[in-house]
């Protein structure tokens, strides 16, 4: 059993001393990640923005280069191809035609009849202009609702310094999150919203179970020094977090190179949000965040200083 352990049972590792180096980097981080939204913006696909999407298949190995100069002969504004899968599947995006929904259905009929018989219809999604603006405003409103309600959440559960530190953990996850979104140009849908939703709930848990521990120790040891019992509440849940994250990223990644187009946008920001910046969040920045919201100050009456082995 013992070749199977990823983590130590045991570590000893000062994780604390690094908040004066990870919280200046994060807000570095954060500073760039917002500029990077403005100068760049996202990548809204076309739940967002409007247009319709195709996906087909081929008989034989789709030549990309005859079907652009044949679908760009239409007359329908951007129209972009992209092969994922197999060399016989295409993804098609026509951008938004003036004219409301029958517009965009007129658009798919001209593309049907370039392409000819010659190819399989998978999948056809028409979006119109007053539906995306409607999607990314819910989309919107359900991540801020997210965050409320963790914040909710977690000051019952614990004390309002956890449920503040938990609070700035996410906002962090999800600014990162979309400043990478900004660069990478990954294109932003309905699946990279879901994504987010779930970064949110997943660096939740990690944090969670530390702010557990954190709880634990603040009631045993109340003349323990606080970095000192960070360090250890972080310690004794690396084992835990290591695991979780190690199945996780497995699974992400043959999705990612497995999975399909349809999808890749939802892995590629779990990747990201999660593996990357949820896993550092959680240790460099959720948890010594603590030390300066005044958590453990005035703790009294217990003369065990030092955890029991």
């Amino acid at each position: 059993m013992r070749l199977l352990r990823l983590w130590p049972d045991e570590t000893h590792l000062d994780f604390v001393r690094f908040r004066r180096f990870s919280f200046p980097v994060s807000a570095l981080l954060g500073l760039l990640a917002i500029f990077a939204y403005f100068q760049y913006g996202l990548n809204y696909g076309v739940d967002f923005v409007g247009g319709t999407l195709i996906e087909i298949q081929t008989k034989e190995p789709a030549d990309l280069t005859q079907m652009r100069s044949t679908l760009g002969g239409l007359g329908l504004g951007d129209v972009q191809l992209q092969q994922f899968g197999t060399p016989t599947d295409v993804l098609i995006r026509v951008a938004q035609q003036a004219g409301g929904e029958e517009a965009q259905q007129q658009a798919v009929a001209q593309v049907r009849k370039a392409l000819g018989d010659g190819v399989e219809y998978r999948r056809v999604e028409v979006v119109g202009p007053q539906v995306s603006q409607e999607l990314l405003a819910y989309g919107t409103l359900g991540v801020v609702l997210a965050i409320t309600g963790i914040l909710i959440y977690l000051w019952f559960r614990f004390e309002w310094q956890f449920a503040v530190g938990a609070m700035v953990a996410n906002v962090h996850d999800l600014l990162l999150t979309i400043g990478f979104l900004a660069v990478t140009q990954i294109e932003f849908n309905l699946a990279s919203i879901a994504a987010l939703l779930t970064i949110l709930g997943y660096s939740l848990n990690d944090t969670v179970v530390v702010y557990d521990r954190i709880r634990e120790m603040l009631r045993r040891y109340k003349r323990m020094p606080m970095p000192e019992l960070l360090n250890i509440s972080i310690n004794t849940t690396m084992s835990r977090s290591v695991i979780t994250h190690v199945s996780t990223t497995l699974t992400l990644v043959a999705l990612f190179f497995f999975g399909g187009s349809a999808i890749n946008a939802f892995v590629a920001t779990m990747i990201f949000g999660c593996l990357l910046v949820g896993s550092y969040t959680t240790i460099l920045i959720a948890s010594p965040l603590l030390i300066y919201l005044g958590v453990g100050e005035g703790r009294e009456g217990d003369v065990t200083d030092q955890p029991t082995k």
